[in-house]
């Protein structure tokens, strides 16, 4: 049996994060993966989406030639060319991540593994055994079904199955109106796809601020997408052309007809196939209960990533990572604001924030300042012909520290990490405003806020 200071399960962002950290600091480490190194992230969501995104991006401004002085009339899409795109870039970050480990002497070791007791872990199918001083759990998530509706991966599909696709379909019915489904509307619209989204919550984008989420819903609306919002999906029947989809709103069923469904209503965490009950690590509705350290009830054994029900971002599985890699070896990692930490949509109007939106802080607070700050006059923004949506900030009257920045419009998924810097720094509108931002950039759409909100804004 091999023995391990540290044994990591799934080699997603926050487990390869872990094990460079891990061995950074000096332990030995074993990475534990059992399908592709970069997980879920690199190979099937994040990175293939952004590559796919792209490539609609660059359709839609073929079509808007004319105000950039060419025109392409005669031009063919093809979406294949497109898919196969995305499978090349994914691959090569995910071999980019099996280089980084290996010059980093981690032990890749492929399989699924379970607890044998509480350092043991057994590979299958190999049936190799491992003992480790300590374990990171980082086996991620996977998309949650409606209850009643398969998954079939022809006609119901989830996001992975979405991705797999060669071809865009020639209509849609997409369920769940946040990032992902209204990443993959913006996507397959671009291409010519027939798009309806289903939405139980009032707006798109529910857990966003609600003027962001309304001026999104303006936006997908305009550009062609069907949305349907505070409608439930009643039923699914796949036909012999396609899926039939019972949708129910204000007491009212509608029948809508589709090639296949996306179901992006969220996920459940990978937790089933550990074995957990062997060590007895204490889970809450299938999610692992950890402390701010990443531990666990059980010492020695970690947990991070979507499988703890923080919050289902790549780059907060990363910082899991790092922090729990710091405190196997006797650091001290300050813990994470999950409620600071940047959270960002790649739609066809990009949608990004951090901290609290309006509502929020005007429950925690007794006085807040509010400044919207919009793009149009942006000079930058007019040049790249993306010159819609606006920067949102809130701030305590009081101690006039920044709360919250939310913004949609172009590239601000770009945008987001300077204020969420600021932010987490507990940084006021006084200090912030004494910044000097460069010109012409799309920055200074957040300039041009903090200015309004300290009393004397100059462009709006």
């Amino acid at each position: 049996m091999k023995n391990f200071d540290v044994a990591i399960l799934g080699g997603g962002p926050g487990g390869y994060v872990a094990a460079v950290r891990c061995s950074q600091l000096g332990q030995s480490v074993a990475l534990i993966e059992k399908e592709a190194l970069g997980g879920t992230c690199v190979n099937w969501g994040c990175i293939p989406t952004k590559s796919m995104l792209k490539n609609a991006e660059v359709i839609h401004m073929l079509n808007c030639g004319k105000n950039f002085g060419f025109s392409c009339d005669n031009r063919v899409v093809d979406y294949g060319a497109a898919h196969s795109r995305s499978r090349q870039i994914a691959k090569r970050q995910s071999k980019r991540i099996e280089l980084l480990l290996k010059n980093h002497n981690i032990q890749i070791i492929q399989g699924q593994a379970h607890f044998i007791n509480t350092k043991v872990l057994q590979i299958q199918p190999s049936g190799e055994q491992i003992a480790a001083n300590s374990i990171i759990l980082a086996t991620g998530s996977k998309p949650r079904s409606i209850p009643g509706i398969a998954f079939d991966g022809e006609r119901i599909i989830t996001a992975r199955d979405a991705l797999q696709l060669n071809q865009a379909p020639t209509s849609v019915i997409i369920v769940g109106a946040g990032p992902i489904g209204m990443e993959f509307a913006s996507l397959w619209s671009r291409f010519g796809s027939t798009v309806t989204v289903v939405e139980m919550m009032p707006n798109v984008l529910p857990m966003e601020d609600g003027e962001i989420s309304r001026e999104a819903g303006v936006f997908f609306r305009n550009a062609d997408i069907a949305v349907k919002t505070a409608t439930s999906v009643s039923a699914v029947q796949v036909k012999e052309n396609g899926v039939e989809v019972v949708v129910s709103c204000d007491g009212l069923d509608e029948v809508l007809h589709a090639e296949k469904i996306l179901i992006a209503t969220g996920f459940t965490p990978n937790t089933s196939e550990l074995g957990l009950d062997v060590p007895g690590v204490k889970t809450t509705r299938c999610v692992i209960d950890i402390d701010d350290q990443m531990r666990t009830n059980i010492p020695g054994i970690y947990a991070i990533g979507d499988i703890t029900g923080k919050l289902g971002l790549a780059h907060v599985a990363s910082a899991q990572g790092l922090i729990a890699a710091e405190t196997i070896t006797g650091h001290a990692p300050q813990s994470l604001n999950y409620k600071n930490i940047p959270r960002c949509t790649f739609s066809a109007i990009e949608v990004a924030s951090a901290g609290l939106s309006q509502d929020e802080a005007e429950k925690s607070f007794p006085s807040v300042l509010v400044q919207k700050s919009p793009f149009a006059p942006n000079g930058k923004a007019l040049a790249l012909n993306e010159n819609i949506g606006f920067v949102k900030i809130v701030a305590d009257a009081d101690s006039r520290k920044l709360l919250g920045i939310h913004m949609i419009g172009p590239h601000v998924t770009e945008l987001i990490s300077g204020p969420a810097a600021f932010l987490s720094l507990g940084l006021t509108i006084d200090q912030l405003r004494h910044l000097v931002y460069p010109h012409p950039t799309l920055s200074e759409a957040f300039m041009e806020g903090i200015h309004a909100i300290s009393g004397h804004g100059v462009h709006l």
